[in-house]
């Protein structure tokens, strides 16, 4: 039973997964450092100076009372909150994301396989027009039932 469990995970296609998943989580965290280290600063600047990350909704006051200047002020003090800024934070994560692998993977795969399509569409030899009169060896159109030059009666 270990044998087949070392074939398993030894197999090609888990070890990539497992590889794609290890640089997915890893280039998931590189995005989000860029919404929210350098993307949201300068769009929350334009918009008056706002921290997306700190934009929330007190649902239930914590102690001390709020209001809270930060998500972290609204947690300490115990606050329930919906945090719409963190939400929008990830929604811009995942545009980039779905962004870098529609134009990065998904496109240049596509048109890789249409390629390939085209060229095996090249390659690949065109049905015949002509066949050979069995009785005089002359070339006759395929659906011919007849030969023109021997005019001997052909069978498909």
């Amino acid at each position: 039973m270990l044998k087949d469990f070392k074939a398993f995970i030894m197999r090609g296609n888990v070890v990539d997964m497992a590889v794609g998943i290890i640089i997915g989580a890893a280039f998931g965290a590189i995005i989000t450092s860029l919404v929210a280290n350098v993307i949201m600063p300068p769009i929350g600047l334009a918009l008056g100076k706002v921290d997306f990350a700190n934009l929330l909704i007190v649902l239930k006051q914590g102690s001390p009372v709020g209001p809270y200047d930060s998500l972290a002020a609204a947690q300490t003090a115990g606050a329930v909150t919906i945090n719409y800024g963190t939400f929008i934070n990830t929604i811009i994560s995942f545009i980039i994301v779905a962004a870098v692998v529609f134009f990065l993977i998904v496109r240049p795969i596509a048109k890789m396989n249409e390629r390939q399509k085209a060229k095996l569409a090249a390659a690949a030899p065109a049905a015949p027009t002509t066949k050979e009169c069995p009785f005089c060896g002359t070339q006759i159109p395929v659906k011919a039932t007849r030969c023109p030059n021997c005019t001997s009666q052909l069978t498909k």
